[in-house]
């Protein structure tokens, strides 16, 4: 075969698999990885010309593809990062498909498919779970703009999209290649198969999206939407006081429609002392702003809080000393909420952003804290909370996930099962400026509405802010770039779906029976080198 065709392959799916993060359906994922599927069997049927490496080329090429496509974005925040991530990420993923190349040329055909989807969805999982955490690819997010074909992640969360991603392709690729190489059997019943692997779950999704009725438990919610620019006005150009304005003066254009809560982007507030929280002035001005105009509303809002230590020996392990001013302090991404003649409650963001908020493995790499991007007004890597903290005005328990957070579907659970019966997500997406990447951050919100079967309010700096329903569809949205509020009601729900009980569990079996397979593997590798000895 002319290696021509092979780059083309390899091209092609590159390209089918980056459509639904920009924009396209992600139908086009049932068979964006038939191709991987063709070279990977075209290098194994020719394996004593070809050795795995061979294979490997291709895969990384295909990934990389993939990862620079859709995430290319990053770029705009800091080129080396994105280069990084998207190197880093495309190598991981390269990986797996190496190592089914390995286990089909190994064993047979069979055992190497269900060691592959084993194998991605443990990678999947371990992208939502360790210090180098970067889910934005999971194959089942890219169904954001397809709602209506997943209403069945209730009970499965993203995994099982990714779950059903390897299987459609895998059953396409069997009618491909009884087409091409003539394989024996039947073609109706392949082609029986693959209609079931789809049809079943959409029309159970088209069957559930039509008849899921939201209970009546009604709250009433306004998404202010500043629109400060984080690179030149949030921390340089614009004083302080000046965001806090235009912030209140955007909620008093609705003071008198019945709002229960105001929510106020990630960060808004800046330089917040946990200390003497009290004092500050955006503190005082939130709270004013309730005493003058909706004194039996809550104020929700994101802010840049520090705690300040007497000694080292009351520190942290997160905590940084400043040799300037001799100050030991733990610094947060927070999410705040203020009553009138209330204490200020809060929560720590605890998915942090790798490179970004976060130095990955710090006890090895602590020495790096100064190289951490500054995107949010503080550097190094920023302490967290130990648990999902739900708030409750009014009787109405809540949520509040920072930014990244809104991808974890079962670290939201985790909010879900504390008691959170609507979800508010605040956001700062004005970093990658106008490019798909806070469309993809607004699209997987309503993911998680599915999974978890809770309304979502988003407010998100400078866009998209909006409402989404417990089935994913958007009620109202911002635009983007641009100043406002928008208000909405949503409904509470307090019934837990079987994906909140239990979270990631099918990543959980996938992970086991990886390990299991792998150890087969070298196993059966191991045998096999003794073997050609003898």
């Amino acid at each position: 075969m002319m290696r021509s065709v092979l780059i083309l392959l390899s091209l092609l799916s590159g390209l089918l698999l980056s459509l639904p993060w920009l924009g396209g359906s992600g139908f086009v994922l049932w068979f964006a990885l038939v191709p991987v599927f063709f070279l990977e069997n075209y290098f194994t049927r020719n394996k004593s010309t070809f050795t795995s490496l061979t294979f490997w080329y291709y895969a990384f090429g295909i990934m990389l593809f993939w990862n620079a496509f859709t995430t290319w974005w990053i770029w705009h925040a800091t080129p080396a990062g994105a280069i990084f991530a998207i190197v880093t990420n495309s190598f991981l993923m390269s990986l797996v498909w190496l190592l089914f190349h390995f286990a089909h040329r190994t064993k047979n055909s069979g055992f190497a498919v269900i060691f592959l989807i084993a194998a991605w969805l443990s990678f999947e999982y371990l992208h939502f779970n360790w210090e180098m955490a970067w889910p934005w690819l999971t194959l089942g997010n890219g169904f954001a703009n397809d709602v209506k074909l997943i209403q069945w992640y209730e009970f499965t969360g993203v995994m099982g999209g990714s779950l059903w991603v390897l299987i459609s392709n895998f059953f396409i690729w069997q009618l491909v290649k009884s087409y091409l190489y003539h394989v024996r059997g039947s073609f109706l019943g392949r082609v029986l198969l693959l209609l079931i692997v789809i049809l079943v779950p959409v029309t159970y999704s088209l069957a559930r999206f039509c008849s899921y009725n939201e209970n009546e438990a009604p709250v009433k919610v306004a998404v202010v939407q500043p629109n400060i620019d984080p690179y030149n006005e949030k921390f340089d150009e614009m004083p302080f006081h000046e965001q806090y304005k235009r912030m209140l003066d955007l909620s008093a254009t609705v003071a008198d429609r019945g709002v229960d809560f105001y929510i106020g982007p990630e960060t808004a507030l800046h330089n917040v002392n946990q200390n003497w929280v009290d004092n500050e002035l955006g503190i005082r001005m939130i709270k004013q702003f309730l005493t003058e105009n909706d004194k039996d509303a809550a104020f929700i809002t994101g802010a840049m809080t520090y705690r300040y230590y007497n000694q080292m020996e009351d520190a942290t392990p997160t905590a940084r000393y400043n040799a300037d001013s001799s100050m030991i302090f733990d610094a947060y991404n927070s999410a705040l909420m203020l009553k009138t003649n209330k204490p200020v409650e809060m929560y720590h963001k605890s998915k942090l952003v790798a490179g970004v908020e976060q130095i990955p493995f710090e006890r090895y790499l602590g020495f790096l804290d100064n190289l951490v991007i500054d995107l949010g007004g503080t550097t190094g890597s920023l302490a967290t909370d130990s648990a999902t903290v739900v708030f409750e005005h009014e009787g109405i328990h809540f949520g509040v996930p920072i930014c990244y957070e809104s991808v974890f579907g079962n670290y939201l659970s985790g909010f879900v099962r504390n008691g959170a019966e609507v979800l508010f997500v605040i956001t700062n997406d004005g970093w990658w400026k106008n490019s798909p990447g806070y469309l993809q951050h607004f699209s997987f919100a309503r993911l998680q509405a599915v999974s978890l079967r809770r309304s979502i309010a988003r407010t998100a700096n400078t866009g998209i802010s909006g409402f989404i329903n417990q089935r994913g569809e958007v009620i109202t949205k911002t635009q983007w770039w641009v100043s406002g509020v928008e208000t909405a009601t949503l409904n509470r729900n307090k019934t837990l779906t079987f994906y909140a009980k239990t979270g990631d569990f099918i990543a959980r079996v996938s992970l086991f029976m990886f390990v299991l397979m792998l150890l087969n593997l070298f196993v059966a590798s191991f045998k096999m080198k003794n073997d050609s000895i003898v």
